[in-house]
């Protein structure tokens, strides 16, 4: 190694961008950009195994289905597989009437001839050439200067516009992309463009020529690209003819944030694929700068209602998995494990009814910022139960998937019971683990008390008294007792205590109905107070709202003996 490559830096700083007036900090992202898909070329290309001619059509189809109006479908030139689909997309008229399909090509003379080729008889079509311009790709990969690189840009555009106009019954559009545009002096960029806006020469306002301006590597801050796309908007001279599209790749983890702030700074297009598919770390997810825009009150025109369906397929035909937490499609976002923030869920979803009269919106929940039924997602899923959680997160599985509606005062057991088994199993436990926990220790519990049966009927001069006959088994031994109370319940409580069980009291408890009609059942939670003043909770359920509260008195009577 000579000393002048020792001497030099490994790594620097990129150079700021000299815009000491820049306006786009201070802006309000509040509509929405065009969006571009390049799931079929930029995502393509970077899978393992890309997708087959039958997938891509059925990829393609997604994307219209899910409202993208500007989908990139192939590099036309580059293999027969990918000419043969465009072909086949105009020729079977595969293409929706507000669809403009758009093949990508470098500026070589063969190479756009093939597209043109590929795009007969198109209805709508973008031609979307690139070039390199960052002094990296100049000097290092295609040994150009600047001259060279200008004479290519406007030669290709030039072929491009006499390919185009002997297509007259075709809307053909352009789109230009100076490669490694956030790596490509800026001057150099704007000189490039205005030449190609030249040569082309068909750009108006109703039918502008597109600017796609890509982090083609991801090397500056987001902060950095805002500034060159506000640099470039102020600097190029036919703003009104242009659609300035950004590309941005996620080498360095910032591709959304990079996206929104160059939205901010003038940036009038989005390029991306569905879950950030591309070379490398991918491209900017479009579901998740689209979902974004969306829990702002956005209109983005795309449909995302049924996110679990899009991200099945797009798994399915990519083989590529979505990582568990990806914003919006994860199996996990729409999920909380700690007992605070479950409870918190639970709270917020209870007093949902009451945001818009304190928040002037309808949706205000704790940790969730979007309604997850808006995507498509299932509340039965918001939270999972493992040693994190706490007793809201259980209530709030019991009544969602069962129908339960646990007493507060009960919560605390309860919660105590899951964590005894999710310490013991050492993972996650499922919703059918934690009911089989509330049926074991709450509906059924094992010990000395079995009721046969209860008969409680009122006197016959005074209906307010009660009369009640319980058989129940004691250790296996069965006996029958009688005794008299104000109601079923405080005649069965005499009743029991005759028996010789333990002292407790009855203040109140709590009772619920599950399902309707002939099916209903009754369940009852009911607190016991023992003479220290703990209780113990005992729940029972019957077709009959009293045998399902002396059936909670067992339940409880049961617990209490086991604790002893």
């Amino acid at each position: 190694m000579s000393t002048k490559q020792s001497q030099a830096p490994k790594y620097a700083l990129p150079p700021a961008v000299d815009l000491p007036d820049r306006q786009w900090p201070s802006r309000t992202l509040d509509k929405s950009p065009l969006w571009c898909s390049v799931d079929l070329r930029d995502g393509n290309q970077a899978l393992p195994n890309p997708l087959s001619p039958d997938q891509k059509l059925e990829y393609f189809e997604l994307l219209c289905r899910i409202g993208f109006k500007n989908i990139e479908v192939a590099f036309p030139s580059a293999s027969r597989d990918d000419f043969e689909f465009t072909r086949r997309l105009i020729e079977e008229k595969r293409i929706p009437s507000d669809v403009f399909i758009m093949g990508l090509t470098q500026c070589r003379t063969h190479l756009i001839d093939r597209t043109f080729e590929a795009f007969q008889g198109i209805e709508r079509g973008i031609a979307h050439l690139y070039l390199a311009t960052s002094e990296l790709h100049m000097r290092q990969v295609f040994d150009l200067d600047r001259k060279r690189t200008l004479e290519t840009a406007v030669k290709s555009v030039e072929q491009a516009r006499r390919l185009a106009d002997a297509m007259p019954e075709s809307d053909i559009r352009l789109e230009f992309s100076p490669e490694e545009f956030t790596d490509t002096d800026p001057e150099f960029a704007v000189e490039v463009c205005e030449a190609v806006f030249n040569a082309w020469g068909k750009a108006s306002a109703e039918k502008p020529l597109i600017f796609n301006l890509p982090a083609t590597v991801e090397r500056r801050p987001p902060n950095q690209a805002a500034d060159l796309i506000e640099w470039f908007g102020r600097k190029f001279s036919h703003r009104d003819k242009v659609l300035i599209s950004v590309h941005c790749h996620n080498d360095q983890g910032m591709a959304v944030a990079s996206t929104e702030l160059c939205l901010l700074a003038g940036a009038d297009r989005v390029e991306g694929t569905l879950f950030g598919h591309g070379e490398r770390t991918g491209n900017v997810d479009l579901v998740t700068v689209a979902c974004n825009l969306f829990s702002r009150g956005i209109d983005t025109s795309l449909d995302f209602s049924n996110l679990s369906e899009v991200a099945e397929t797009v798994e399915r035909l990519t083989g590529m998995p979505i990582y568990y937490r990806q914003p919006y499609a994860g199996e996990y976002v729409f999920t909380a494990f700690s007992g605070s923030h479950q409870d918190a869920i639970n709270k917020g979803m209870h007093r949902l009814p009451e945001a818009p009269e304190k928040f002037g919106l309808g949706w205000r929940v704790p940790y969730l910022h979007v309604d997850p039924a808006d995507l498509g997602r299932q509340y039965q899923s918001l939270i999972r139960i493992n040693s994190q959680s706490g007793k809201g997160g259980v209530a709030w599985v019991l009544e969602q998937d069962y129908g339960l509606e646990i007493p507060k005062a009960m919560q605390p057991e309860l919660g105590t019971a899951v964590q005894r088994l999710s310490d013991r199993v050492g993972r996650e436990v499922t919703s059918a683990e934690l009911h089989k926990v509330f049926e074991d220790e709450f509906l059924n519990p094992d010990g000395p008390y079995e009721l046969v049966g209860y008969w409680p009927r009122p006197d016959d001069s005074d209906p307010t008294q009660i009369h009640g006959e319980i058989r129940i088994r004691v250790d296996g031994e069965e006996k029958t007792v009688t005794a008299d109370g104000n109601g079923p319940v405080s005649a069965f409580v005499h009743a029991v205590r005759a028996l010789g069980a333990p002292e407790f009291s009855i203040d109140d408890y709590h009772e619920q109905a599950i399902g309707k009609g002939a099916e209903a059942r009754a369940m009852a939670y009911v607190p016991l107070k023992q003479s220290g003043g703990k209780v113990v909770f005992g729940v029972g359920s019957d077709t009959n709202i009293d045998q399902a509260a002396v059936r909670a008195i067992v339940s409880g009577l049961n617990r209490m003996a086991k604790k002893e």
